[in-house]
């Protein structure tokens, strides 16, 4: 089957609401390479990701998860202003070589000369920071199979989880083979990410975010950053 075919299978079956862009033989989803995967995102009208060798449509973002990575991409590239360090949002991809998944991380941070997997500069492979807000629809996969993949990449120092129902946000700093664990709490707190020297106080991540009944006192009781 030609790129052109693929791209046309796959775009339809997307269009019509299926959450898998792919073609079935008997319950086994098809499987795509990475540049028939490309041949399809590029032409695509919403974002997706590759699984396993399945194509995914990526998860939809309210108001709060849109608020929260407009700030921390804003604070981000606000203080790696001339500094070699870049910020992207949203729709850089990251390619995990190791493992051949692909997703779209909320923010990425890379240092120095960014590396892509071809001439396009859409796909990243050597990421420095990866953050991602935390959804209900994502939430378990990005604390467990997506970091899982992530880890993969040798490039990647820090790892972040960022709530959106309250002030609450989870540091991971690859240290050899492990990874220590910091939480921030409360908007008195402020995140630090010492491989770009950069401190986000959590006032800034969540400016304009209005959270749910009861957010505010468990805000206000909050005590800070606690490490695991």
């Amino acid at each position: 089957m030609c790129k052109r075919d693929i791209m046309t299978e796959a775009l339809a079956r997307t269009h019509a609401g299926c959450r898998e862009s792919a073609v079935t033989a008997g319950n086994a989803p098809r499987t795509y390479t990475f540049d028939e995967y490309l041949a399809v995102e590029r032409a695509a009208e919403f974002r997706h990701e590759l699984v396993d060798g399945v194509i995914r449509e990526r998860a939809r973002s309210n108001l709060a998860h849109n608020l929260i990575v407009g700030n921390l991409a804003g604070e981000g590239s606000r203080q790696l202003k001339g500094r070699p360090e870049q910020v992207f949002a949203v729709d850089m991809r990251v390619k995990v070589e190791a493992t051949g998944r692909v997703a779209y991380p909320d923010v990425v941070i890379v240092c120095g000369d960014p590396r892509f997997a071809d001439g396009v500069k859409d796909t990243l492979l050597n990421p420095l920071v990866l953050i991602e807000v935390l959804s209900p629809s994502t939430e378990a996969d990005d604390r467990g199979e997506r970091f899982a993949h992530y880890r993969r990449i040798d490039s990647l120092a820090e790892y972040v989880l960022v709530s959106q129902d309250r002030a609450r946000v989870e540091h991971y700093r690859r240290q050899g083979e492990q990874w220590l664990l910091t939480e921030y709490s409360g908007v008195d707190s402020a995140l630090e990410l010492p491989t770009v020297d950069c401190r986000i106080p959590l006032q800034e991540i969540y400016d304009k975010v209005e959270f749910g009944t009861g957010a505010p006192s468990e805000i206000a009781n909050a005590d800070g950053p606690t490490t695991g």
